[in-house]
């Protein structure tokens, strides 16, 4: 079968390999699509992700696809389901795992990460992590589930309620599906910053933000005004313009990755007067019923997102930045009809 192969540091190649084989618990599926995030750059150009990946590896770890066979003990999916996987798998036996914290899990393993993922024609993963897709969900559709379900883990970190008001601070795909997911869970007004006047005037017109600031042009983010903020870039820069703009009581979550070095400043004194919650969100335990349930819902609309679709020849000209500005690219494996 195809599989795009990382065989080293900025290394990508299109190998023909030997299908996978079924162990009792696991789950093969047929991949249709395959969602590439700033987790497989970082991957990449060498750098970890949820773990450390070990090439030669298949990256991949947002996916969807149809189960074309399952191990002898496994019982919450057959043959021809339409599935899509969490790519997270905690070991269930140390601290944080006893204890309700399995996301900070000290053997985390990962589909597309450690284990091979969805950039290949078939791929295996445990039967706990593979969940069915409502019928109305496309498969294209599931191939971001992975992504929803760290922004609805990061919420629920939250205390989220209608009268607040909210703001994100970042244009990519996870600032927009933000957008999204904070009035799903009842939020009333939600405010977006970013750097590209199109998806800006795009969430403004589809998906009810009421303001938008391009920091790029110059636009000043207001300051104090904000309950809560979500900073979705992962820069010093950002970082400090998400407490600027918090008011009393509020709620930062710092969402996007910084590099491993990077450090932002903030008045000490700001979070002791204003009361400020600054929380951190890594990974996305037990969100993916919650993410499924809001596609399903129609309130989440991420094929808007998807600016590029893919096939195997072309990822390498993406995470080398060849495509131009990207909103969310997706690969076709084996497409709807995998």
């Amino acid at each position: 079968m195809d599989a795009l192969v990382l065989t080293g540091i900025k290394s990508l190649e299109l190998q023909d390999i030997a299908q996978p084989e079924v162990k009792p618990n696991e789950v093969k599926i047929h991949t249709a699509f395959a969602g590439i995030c700033g987790t497989d750059h970082a991957l990449y150009a060498g750098l970890p992700g949820s773990a450390p990946a070990v090439p030669p590896i298949v990256l991949g770890h947002e996916n969807s696809g149809v189960v074309a066979e399952v191990g002898s003990a496994v019982t919450n999916v057959k043959v021809g389901d339409r599935v899509t996987v969490d790519p997270n798998i905690y070991c269930g036996q140390c601290k944080f795992c006893r204890t309700g914290r399995p996301e900070l899990c000290e053997n985390l393993s990962a589909v597309g990460v450690t284990r091979d993922g969805g950039f290949e024609e078939y791929f295996t993963a445990p039967a706990s992590v593979v969940y069915q897709i409502p019928d109305n969900v496309s498969l294209k559709s599931a191939a971001v589930v992975e992504p929803i379900s760290c922004a609805v883990h990061g919420i629920k970190l939250l205390k989220v309620t209608p009268y607040q008001k909210a703001l994100v601070i970042g244009d990519g795909f996870m600032g927009e599906l933000f957008v999204q997911i904070l009035q799903a869970y009842g939020i009333h007004q939600v405010d977006l910053a970013g750097i590209v006047d199109e998806k800006l005037a795009m969430n403004k017109e589809k998906f009810g933000v009421k303001n938008t600031f391009n920091t790029m042009k110059g636009d000043k983010i207001p300051e104090g005004e904000y309950d809560v903020i979500i900073e979705a870039v992962g820069l010093p820069q950002t970082q400090e313009a998400a407490i600027e703009a918090s008011a009393r009581g509020a709620q930062v979550l710092m969402f996007g990755v910084g590099g491993p070095d990077a450090k932002f400043e903030m008045n000490t004194y700001e979070v002791f007067q204003k009361q400020l919650t600054i929380q951190g969100s890594f990974i996305n335990p037990n969100a993916f019923e919650d993410s499924l349930a809001l596609l399903s819902s129609g309130k989440l609309n991420v094929e808007a997102l998807m600016s590029h679709e893919l096939d195997y020849n072309t990822v390498d000209d993406f995470v080398n930045g060849k495509l131009g500005v990207v909103s969310k690219a997706v690969v076709k494996v084996g497409g709807e009809e995998a």
